[in-house]
């Protein structure tokens, strides 16, 4: 996780990213151009130097030839209008041999007099550069015979001067520049991270306050408002969900009032067995507040509907029974007072009351069946505790309370279990885990099919349990697969689908049970999902 001291805003990296590339990209320029420029200046000094020293060795050939050295002083008086040129030589050759003799010379005013070259000479056929001076010389030929050579030295001041005009109009362009880009960064910036600092306001009201009917304005950049417009879908979305869960609570709490009423005005004989099931509506009572509030108890609030029609059915059998019963019973009573009893009728009452009782017993039997089963369930997922339980018999509860979803179906669900098998585990997760992924067949896998084939098979070995669910439903696209365990991933998406069941499995697997899970699936195929985790086994008989 980033350390919040060491994040950037968008504002700050915005503004360095323009000013970073505008830096590099003026720089480069700047550098390119002006090593361009300054070659060029440099071949043109040179060119004009050569020009120079091309003009004096032509008009020193006459001079030499005749021997008189003040015209040719006199000429080289002529270039005090040349400002770059501090001194000039003309060499003689002697004809007698190879020697240099000086001939004529001309220095700049202010400019001292120059030590002769005749050694280098010959090195300065091609311009030499010293420090800030540039030395050149050429040899005055007349007819294919070199009569001398002529000696020039050069300053490079303006080529200098024009090198810092230049570098100095480069900055001050540069920093107009980058005052330009900063300025149009700013407005960038403004402009791109407004509607961002606005939904977040809206994101952090939502967060705070729980206030899911706020919405985020619309934005004047196309992305920014496709986010405002998606982000307020889902806000919309989990109002509506909300709102579902609040009236399904409502209804379960009249439900269960109306149950309660009907029983004690019933009957006072029932009164003791209904407590149990006072007791348990009161505990789902609460289980159904913890539904609202967390997702990983989802699963609860879709049985809680279903698991009530379910006791309602036998309880209200043996509320019809016992009524029957007492309204018998006071026909007996009047017959009695009237002293008009015959045995026939006292046997009838007999046999109806028996036949009554039986019903009655039968009806409340089977809900205490029900709401011992569905109170296991609740209780496992309300809590992590480790406890030792039967696999088999986790199972077939979790099955029975899903019972109200399944009977509406013609699926089938194939359990292979070690009947004996034993564990030291977690029930809660596991409990979890099997109703999210049958409800997922039954949402997402089936919606096509009609009679769909559900697998559950559980092994273990070194204290390891190997649980494989499949089912031959729909399958998973390829789109999604890899991140078929990443929130808010689903192929019901704006049809009610979260996408979170799946994440939620993946979270229970390998956080509550420190376990394992791979998920193998082609569409059109069917499913396949492997789980593994730790446990301690502590009877397995049928291994």
């Amino acid at each position: 996780m980033i350390a919040i001291d060491k994040t950037t805003s968008i504002k700050s990296a915005l503004i360095w990213v323009i000013m970073l590339i505008c830096s590099l990209t003026l720089c480069l320029a700047m550098v390119v151009s002006a090593t361009q420029d300054v070659k060029l200046q440099h071949k043109k000094l040179v060119a004009q130097l050569e020009g120079y020293v091309s003009i004096i060795a032509f008009n020193a050939k006459s001079s030499i030839l005749l021997d008189d050295a003040d015209i040719e002083d006199n000429r080289l008086n002529s270039f005090k209008a040349v400002n770059m040129l501090h001194n000039i030589h003309i060499y003689k050759k002697q004809p007698d041999s190879e020697q240099l003799s000086f001939f004529a010379s001309y220095n700049r005013d202010g400019i001292g007099p120059f030590p002769v070259q005749f050694d280098r000479v010959q090195q300065f056929l091609t311009p030499y550069i010293s420090n800030n001076y540039i030395e050149l010389s050429k040899a005055i030929i007349n007819d294919d015979k070199v009569l001398g050579y002529v000696y020039v030295r050069a300053s490079q001041e303006e080529l200098s001067a024009y090198i810092q005009t230049r570098i100095l109009l480069d900055i001050l362009i540069a920093l107009i520049a980058l005052g330009s880009a900063f300025f149009i960064s700013t407005r960038l910036q403004q402009r791109f991270t407004t509607p961002i600092e606005t939904l977040l306001s809206v994101v952090q009201k939502v967060s705070k306050e729980k206030n899911y009917q706020v919405r985020a304005p619309i934005a004047p950049i196309k992305e920014y408002n496709m986010l405002s417009r998606a982000f307020n879908t889902m806000l919309d979305r989990i109002e509506q969900q909300i709102s579902k869960l609040q009236q399904a609570e409502q209804e379960n709490r009249q439900l269960t009032l109306s149950l309660e009423q009907k029983i004690e005005q019933r009957t006072d004989a029932l009164k003791t067995s209904n407590q149990e099931l006072l007791n348990t509506l009161a505990t789902l009572h609460q289980y159904q507040n913890q539904i609202v509030e967390t997702e990983k108890m989802a699963s609860l609030g879709q049985m809680v509907a279903g698991v009530a029609h379910e006791v309602n059915t036998p309880i209200g059998l043996g509320v019809t029974a016992s009524t029957l019963l007492q309204d018998k019973l006071a026909d007996i009573q009047k017959a009695f007072d009237e002293k008009k009893l015959t045995s026939s009728q006292l046997a009838r009452f007999l046999s109806e009351s028996k036949e009554n009782l039986g019903i009655i017993y039968r009806n409340m039997e089977r809900a205490a069946s029900l709401i011992s089963s569905f109170k296991r369930v609740a209780v496992d997922q309300s809590n992590e505790n480790r406890r030792q339980f039967n696999m088999l018999q986790l199972i077939n509860e979790v099955l029975l309370s899903l019972r109200p979803n399944l009977k509406k179906t013609q699926h089938q669900i194939i359990v292979n279990c070690p009947p004996e098998l034993e564990l030291d585990s977690k029930p809660g997760p596991i409990n979890q885990i099997l109703i999210n992924l049958i409800m997922n067949s039954l949402i997402h896998a089936f919606e096509h099919v009609e009679q769909g084939e559900i697998q559950i098979n559980v092994q273990v070995a070194n204290n390891n349990c190997q649980l494989v669910y499949t089912d031959n439903g729909a399958g998973v696209p390829e789109s999604i697969k890899k991140r078929i365990f990443d929130p808010f991933v689903t192929t019901k998406r704006g049809e009610g689908g979260s996408g979170l069941g799946l994440h939620l499995v993946y979270n229970l697997v390998t956080q509550a049970l420190n376990g394992k899970i791979c998920l193998d699936s082609t569409l059109g195929q069917g499913i396949r999902i492997q789980i593994d985790f730790p446990v301690i086994v502590i009877s397995n008989k049928a291994n």
